[in-house]
């Protein structure tokens, strides 16, 4: 079921059902970069093993999930968040949304309990494609692209049916795979 709308960063990838990859499984992406030159991208609902006071000890809120962004440079950090009013320097990668911005004033409110993990989230590593490459795997199926979404969903907790929202809210053309089973072998 060839997706009818493009790749383009501020756009969302929904993996096929069948998704093999580990790394992707029901995997929701939100791209952040989108050119001739490849694609990146962060994986909105695979939490990773980390807590935010796991990686950052000297930020006292520390229970706020990590997620894994992606399996490139899990060795780094990286923020969105939807309250620019609270965080400078972000860009503005969809409506609502921002990627990065001052990282000391993040932390600053986050320990201060200004921020919580409904207008921030924290990505251990990024999810990135090679020029060309992210066409590819959209012609063989792998990903279906949207680019209606709500933000509100992007920040929200419930990663277990992050997946599955954004599938039945792609239409009638698509809902019907929000049911299928992860492992078609057990149906």
């Amino acid at each position: 079921m060839l997706s009818p709308i493009p790749a383009a960063a501020g756009r969302l990838l929904i993996s096929e059902p069948f998704m093999m990859d580990p790394n992707f499984k029901r995997s929701v992406i939100l791209l952040t970069e989108y050119s001739a030159d490849g694609a990146m991208g962060f994986i909105l609902n695979h939490h990773s093993e980390y807590m935010l006071g796991d990686v950052l000890p000297d930020v006292s809120y520390s229970e706020m999930p990590v997620y894994d962004g992606g399996p490139v440079a899990k060795n780094t950090l990286h923020f969105m968040h939807c309250c620019p009013e609270k965080i400078e320097g972000g860009i503005e990668i969809a409506k609502g949304v921002f990627w990065g911005g001052d990282f000391e004033q993040a932390k600053e409110l986050i320990s201060n309990y200004q921020l919580t993990e409904n207008e921030i989230k924290f990505f251990a590593g990024y999810s990135g494609w090679t020029p060309q490459q992210l066409d590819e795997e959209i012609l063989q199926d792998s990903w279906i692209v949207a680019e209606k979404f709500n933000s509100e969903t992007l920040f929200s907790n419930d990663e277990q049916n992050l997946w599955k929202e954004v599938v039945i809210g792609l239409g009638q053309r698509y809902a019907h795979i929000a049911n299928f089973p992860e492992n078609p072998a057990l149906n």
